[in-house]
This record gives structure tokens, sequence and C-alpha cells, in this order.
């Protein structure tokens, strides 16, 4: 391997409960290849169980953040086996307990943007550009594409960005919904850093169990997830009688009200 060691294709660095995974190919505008996808199943794995991390970032070195698979690797021996091990990978990503945010520069391509699909918040600044270019290479989407892509855009716009292959601006994927917030070029990182602060300041029991449910419901009728919710409700957060009575103990200038 020539582009980097299999320790540092995913670098991972933690600071006040956020775990950041980068991918590390930047001569490669961060392409994925074997080596890099099971390194990245090593973090993840890793990351299921750390009770000290409250928020997962994935992002990529330089300027880009994923151009998709990389076509110059040889197809694996057993190319429906290892694909079936790539979506796995994949779903650990959207099953961590953690919240994920996809911290987008530059290109997001094909297996790029299902990566960034995958993650529960997507954040990009005006230098990002997404696109399906399966089609363009003669290939059929495998790592979630047809599903994630129009549950989060809408059925007519998904089948535009994967039929025309054609790339979208920041400005285009904010307006589709393909992006929860776009802000200047040079400012991403500060716009990941607040909306983590403001996810982690919640209760990281609450923030699991809510995306635990939203996902393990999708696609019921709304009596069946309601029964769901109840049913296989985890209950409160340990600290949640202490969060009531701070805010009970608050000054009385504060602003709010005495609701939840």
């Amino acid at each position: 391997m020539t582009d980097a060691t299999t320790d540092e294709l995913v670098l991972r660095t933690d600071a006040d409960g956020v775990a950041t995974l980068t991918l590390n190919r930047p001569e490669k505008r961060n392409a994925i290849n074997r080596e890099l996808f099971r390194t990245l199943r090593r973090h993840l794995l890793a990351l299921h169980d750390d009770r000290m991390i409250g928020l997962v970032v994935i992002a990529g070195a330089g300027d880009h953040f994923c151009a998709g698979h990389d076509l110059s690797e040889k197809p694996h021996a057993d190319a429906l086996g290892w694909l079936r091990r790539e979506v796995q990978t994949l779903e650990l990503l959207t099953r961590l307990r953690q919240p994920v945010i996809a911290a987008v520069r530059g290109t997001c391509f094909t297996g790029g943007l299902e990566l960034a699909l995958a993650a529960d918040f997507i954040l990009c600044d005006e230098s990002a550009r997404f696109a399906d270019t399966h089609g363009k290479w003669g290939l059929v989407p495998g790592w979630g594409m047809s599903q994630r892509l129009p549950r989060r855009v809408g059925q007519a716009k998904a089948l535009e960005m994967m039929i025309t292959c054609r790339p979208y601006g920041a400005a285009d994927a904010l307006a589709m919904g393909l992006v929860n917030q776009c802000v200047p070029a040079g400012e991403l990182d500060a716009a990941v850093g607040e909306l983590a602060a403001t996810i982690l300041a919640n209760s990281w029991h609450s923030n699991a169990e809510n995306k635990r449910l939203v996902y393990n419901t999708d696609g019921m009728r709304l009596a069946e997830g309601i029964d769901h919710e109840i049913m296989r409700n985890a209950g409160f957060d340990r600290d949640a009688a202490a969060r009531r009575q701070r805010f009970h103990d608050r000054p009385r200038g504060d602003a709010g009200s005495d609701s939840r």
C-alpha cells in the first residue's frame, strides 16, 4: 500500500465526548478501498460500546469528503460476499448509539454519498458537490443509495440524481433537504462543533433512544409505531431527576417556562 499504512487510512481523534473519524487518502480524494473499509469497521465496532463518546463525526482529510469507491482497485474474488460486508459496515454506522454527523467539503460522490447518507446529520460548506454516478460506470447501488436517498430527498429527486448522474452544489443540496445545514467556506468545523455541543448538552441516553426508536419503527404504520414506542421504551435517564431539579433551581430571571 503506497498511500498510507492500514492503521492510518481512518484516523480517530477524541475530544470532549466527540470521536472524529477522518478518511485519510487525500491524494485520492479519500476514495474507499477495501483496507479503508476494514479500518472503518474496526473503529465503528470499538465505538459501539464506548460510553465516553456521545457523538461521532465522519470527515475527509484535505479538501474533499469522499470520491466514492476506488475504481482502480481490482474486484474482490467474492464480490457479492464483500459487498454484503461493506453494506453491513455502513449499517454499523447508522446503528451506532451515538448521533453521527457527516462533515462534507468538496467531493461527495456515489459511495461517498452513501457513506454520508448513513449518518444522522449532513453538514457541508459551499465547496461541497454531491452526485450519484453509479449509472456513469454501469454500476447498480449496493451500499444503500436506492433506499436512503429517497428517504432523505423524496423519490422524484432521488431518481433525478441517480439517473442523470449530475453533480449538485451545496445550495441545491440544502434546498432539496439532502443536507441539514450549509455554511460558508472555512466555517464548517465551527458549525459541526456548535451542533455537537448542542447535542451533547442533552441526555446521551435520550439521544440514543430517540435515534433507536426512529430507525426501528421506519416503515411501520402509526399504530404499530406507537405500540413499539411504549412497549420497547428504555425508560428515563438516570440523571433525569437531577436535570429537572436543576431546572427548578435556576434563577427565576432565566427565560423559559415550567413545561418540559
